[in-house]
């Protein structure tokens, strides 16, 4: 796949966690109805997301607009396929739809606060980051209030693999790595925390002990939260 930069009149020709997701999988409607395919919204905002996410090197296309039952929604969104480092692509694993700024954040962490930590921390460079999804409908665990994951504004991440064949994984590594591993994914970790609003790892709860939940969180009004 080409590197996607959005043309202003294609935009025009498209037809297209709450603070803590529910790591046990619930979901407020696993069966919710889906509208048709919206076009994507036509807005300044938007078509900058869309051609500065093409600019950092991303690979990705941007998706329909849909509406889901429960409040759900995929609104400005893209589907990732791959990411740029300093001098290569690395994919991303079992991502769905993300919301474009949250795309866009992601991209600028994974170049620099994942595979930048990986070659100095580890030696290897980035090539893969493997996630647990994106976008689900469902609520925030214990509560009535919809996730970021409702809205596509949330990624789970797991694990990242290095070039030399490494597996950092949260679930296995963060406590039971070597040294430098656990010291890789406390930096990694750190790093989002500068870049998201809210960012939830295996030390918040058991149920975040096999990954990161990074959420773009709305508006400085919302705060930040980093654990």
């Amino acid at each position: 796949m080409l590197k996607y930069v959005l043309p202003p009149m294609m935009l025009i020709a498209l037809s297209a966690c709450g603070a803590v997701p529910d790591a046990g999988g619930s979901s407020t409607s696993k069966h919710a109805t889906q509208s048709a395919p919206r076009p994507v919204a036509v807005n300044r905002e938007a078509q900058m997301c869309l051609n500065s996410l093409g600019e950092a090197g991303s690979n990705f296309n941007p998706l329909p607009d849909r509406y889901y039952s429960a409040g759900c929604a995929t609104v400005n969104t893209v589907q990732l396929s791959a990411l740029r480092g300093d001098d290569r692509l690395f994919t991303l694993a079992n991502i769905g739809p993300v919301e474009c700024p949250t795309a866009q954040t992601l991209a600028g962490w994974a170049r620099f606060g994942v595979d930048r930590a990986a070659r100095q921390i580890l030696g290897s460079p980035l090539v893969k980051i493997e996630t647990m999804g994106s976008y689900s409908c469902r609520n925030v665990a214990g509560t009535s209030r919809l996730s970021a994951h409702s809205r596509a504004a949330a990624i789970d991440v797991s694990a990242f693999i290095l070039a030399d064949g490494r597996r950092i994984s949260v679930k296995e590594d963060w406590s039971g790595g070597r040294k430098e591993e656990r010291d890789f994914l406390r930096i990694v970790h750190a790093s989002a925390c500068k870049r998201f609003g809210t960012v939830l790892g295996p030390e918040y709860n058991a149920a975040h002990r096999d990954h990161l939940h990074l959420e773009l969180t709305n508006g400085q009004s919302a705060g930040s939260f980093c654990q």
